[in-house]
């Protein structure tokens, strides 16, 4: 499940989700979750959450890349909406390389020299939840996380309410 040696241990928290190293190292940390109406695996609310980007998500990881390709960070261009039926590890949804699938949990990674982040999608009795981690490796990873940490903070609770009314008004 790790790519090298030197990549900090994956770290499993009591809830059931995963953090991309140990609690008090983290840089970045959020945890966001919503009660679903009917059981769905991490995958298929991956599927969900990613089929209709929100609007100026494009533009936001347009800039992401214009501005981070300046300090050697490699473009990931942003969602695609396209759905997948099966993952393991060792593929890659989007920009992110899957490094776990499990029955409750789908771990999705990118890591670079700058920072390595994590996001958890996991679904326990219903309840999916998103748990995000980072941890930075320079200045310039601390620095990113500025803008990115309260973005991507907003981005996770409106894909979940948008999740949530979707679900709600489905025949």
């Amino acid at each position: 499940m790790q790519p090298d040696s030197a990549t900090p241990p994956i770290v499993e928290t009591p809830e059931g989700t995963y953090l991309v190293g140990p609690r008090e190292t983290l840089a970045y940390y959020d945890s966001q979750s919503l009660d679903l109406p009917l059981a769905l695996t991490p995958l298929a609310a991956w599927n969900l959450l990613m089929e209709r980007p929100l609007p100026l998500l494009k533009t936001a990881f347009w800039l992401r890349d214009a501005i981070s390709a300046r300090f050697g960070v490699k473009k990931i261009g942003g969602f695609t909406g396209r759905r997948r039926d099966h993952v393991a590890v060792g593929d890659h949804l989007d920009f992110f390389l899957v490094e776990g699938v499990f029955p409750e949990a789908l771990l999705l990674t990118e890591r670079d020299r700058h920072l390595d982040v994590m996001t958890c999608v996991s679904v326990k009795n219903r309840r999916l939840t998103i748990t995000s981690s980072v941890m930075v490796h320079n200045w310039f990873g601390r620095l990113y996380m500025l803008p990115v940490g309260p973005a991507h903070k907003l981005i996770v609770h409106t894909m979940l309410a948008r999740l949530q009314r979707s679900l709600l008004s489905a025949p």
